[in-house]
């Protein structure tokens, strides 16, 4: 069941505590470790998961079982992000690992990207924009709430809408990262 919630002031603090125990677990594997997502934009209502993204050189056995050791268990199926209408590049672009927390952690879904690829810089850029950006990243919300509200039960509904709507929003972001000459914030 899909359900949205007002921000929370805690999720950065929850973010931290989380980035702590991968960095622990990952140490130099780990490039950087990154809150992302819509609870990592101030305002923003959410899903009640802190979304993050690892990146890494490479998708590595070695990655997944360094996360393994502290519980973290690799979904075999989460294994790519939606791809934006009209990219023309190569599918690998959005490959990624998606990591579940032990049961014992508070819930997150934990994305591992590779550095440069296109997956990676999207989930920053979009961050960055809608932090940037409050008209947007509140409107975003509204689309989110009203999804939630006529499809929480309909995950595939929810996101055959959100993801479309998302690249609207994107569209923008690249405009305004060409003309700032955007570098992630963090």
């Amino acid at each position: 069941m899909i359900t949205i919630v007002p921000y929370d002031p805690r999720w950065p603090a929850e973010f931290a505590a989380i980035r702590a125990t991968l960095q622990e677990a990952l140490g130099d594997l780990a490039l950087r470790i990154d809150h992302i997502g819509s609870t990592a934009v101030p305002g923003l209502a959410a899903k009640d998961r802190i979304d993050i993204q690892i990146t890494v050189r490479a998708l590595s056995l070695e990655a997944e079982a360094a996360l393994a050791r502290y519980g973290y268990t690799r979904s075999l199926r989460n294994v790519g992000d939606h791809c934006p209408p009209g990219y023309e590049g190569l599918a690998s672009e959005w490959e990624k690992w998606f990591f579940n927390p032990p049961d014992i952690h508070r819930p997150a879904n934990i994305h591992m990207r590779i550095q440069g690829r296109a997956n990676q810089r999207y989930a920053l850029l979009c961050r960055d924009y809608l932090r940037t950006h409050p008209m947007a990243a509140q409107a975003y919300g509204q689309v989110k709430m009203a999804l939630a509200r006529y499809h929480a039960n309909d995950i595939d509904a929810y996101y055959d809408v959100k993801d479309p709507v998302f690249d609207i929003i994107m569209a923008g972001a690249e405009e305004w990262a060409q003309s700032t000459q955007w570098q992630t914030l963090d």
